[in-house]
């Protein structure tokens, strides 16, 4: 099995995992839902911790009207790391918002290339408050 990753190592479908995550980055920056059509698989879920640690988990496509109705061009996602393991990969996610320090995010976004193309089958994030060591 070979295993590659970013920085140390570009994943050799390093540019089509990002194009992907990036459609649900634009999504929330521009408020078009199609691009979170584009991304997920039909069957992806969504599991985050709130500031508080209260756990939230939805079907993503449950998300998308919320997601999209405060498009938000400030928001930045900063892709920190992609790992890949033949037809599966990891993106590690950071989100900044800079009108709301207090509103950032970390996500792990779960990919799968089916029938040559990837898509996002789930994502775990975090309030960036409960990101740190402990």
């Amino acid at each position: 099995m070979t295993i590659t990753s970013a920085p140390t190592g570009r994943a050799a479908d390093y540019d089509e995992i990002v194009r992907v995550v990036q459609l649900y980055i634009d999504g929330f920056r521009t408020g078009d839902t199609t691009l979170f059509e584009e991304a997920f698989h039909d069957d992806a879920w969504i599991f985050f911790t709130e500031a508080d640690g209260t756990l939230f988990k939805s079907a993503t496509r449950d998300c998308y009207q919320e997601w999209g109705g405060s498009p938000n061009p400030k928001i930045t996602g900063r892709i920190i790391a992609v790992t890949q393991a033949g037809e599966i990969a990891n993106v590690l996610l950071g989100w900044d918002d800079p009108d709301k320090n207090a509103d950032s995010w970390v996500d792990l976004q779960n990919l799968i290339r089916l029938d040559g193309v990837w898509k996002i089958t789930n994502m775990t994030a975090t309030h960036s408050s409960r990101a740190g060591g402990h």
